[in-house]
């Protein structure tokens, strides 16, 4: 059966339409992406951009998230769910945004209440280094993010992940030597900057003198 003319300007439509709003959607991904990079680095490493964008919309900022504990965190999202097994006395939900997380997704269903729990309370951790931290690094989220696949690995196969102490130790270590090359990088930045400033300050005071001098031979 042939298309119509009017049938295929539709097509063509709705073709251009579907087609501008994945170009949009992609756009709005790589704001959020840069966005969170600068913001929420270790979070963003840990549980995704849109997870982690979600979480910090929900509290309300990045500071409020990073004040709440990780049994808040876990079901934050959830709270009529919650309200409501409270009032019923029925059981309490497990977990709220943090479900989207693909770290949930992966887990049994018997385990997804556990590694929510877990994936909690990494959550808290890397939303208080992103708060409080000078100089912005995602290397405790890759870390982070490395010890939640572990304890998935765990619940699976029983092999024991490494301490929480020993990982946090080498991403301290990994990061003040990121921490030392951005320092080192800013004082060459400012050097150069200032040098500039002193070449141009020095290009300007000669062009006036220049031209003082030309104003007095016309003088003369």
């Amino acid at each position: 059966m042939d298309i119509s003319p009017i049938d295929l300007i539709n097509i063509e439509s709705f073709a251009k339409r579907v087609i501008h709003l994945f170009e949009y959607r992609k756009s709005l991904q790589e704001y959020l992406r840069s966005k969170m990079g600068q913001v929420a680095p270790n979070l963003a490493n840990l549980i995704g951009e849109q997870v982690g964008a979600r979480l910090i919309a929900h509290a309300g900022s990045l500071t409020n998230l990073a004040k709440y504990p990780a049994s808040t965190i876990q079901i934050l999202g959830a709270e009529k769910a919650l309200f409501r097994a409270l009032k019923t006395k029925g059981n309490t939900p497990k977990y709220g945004l943090i479900y989207h997380s693909s770290h949930i997704g992966k887990a049994s269903a018997q385990n997804k209440g556990r590694i929510s729990r877990y994936l909690a309370n990494k959550c808290a951790i890397a939303s208080r280094i992103d708060c409080f931290s000078d100089i912005p690094t995602a290397i405790f989220g890759d870390h982070l993010k490395q010890q939640v696949s572990d304890r998935l690995n765990f619940f699976d196969s029983g092999k024991l992940p490494a301490k929480n102490v020993d990982v946090m130790q080498i991403a301290l270590q990994e990061a003040e030597v990121e921490r030392e090359q951005i320092i080192s990088k800013e004082r060459k930045r400012k050097k150069k900057e200032k040098k500039r400033r002193k070449q141009a300050l020095a290009a300007a005071s000669l062009d006036a003198e220049q031209k003082n001098a030309v104003m007095l031979d016309v003088t003369v």
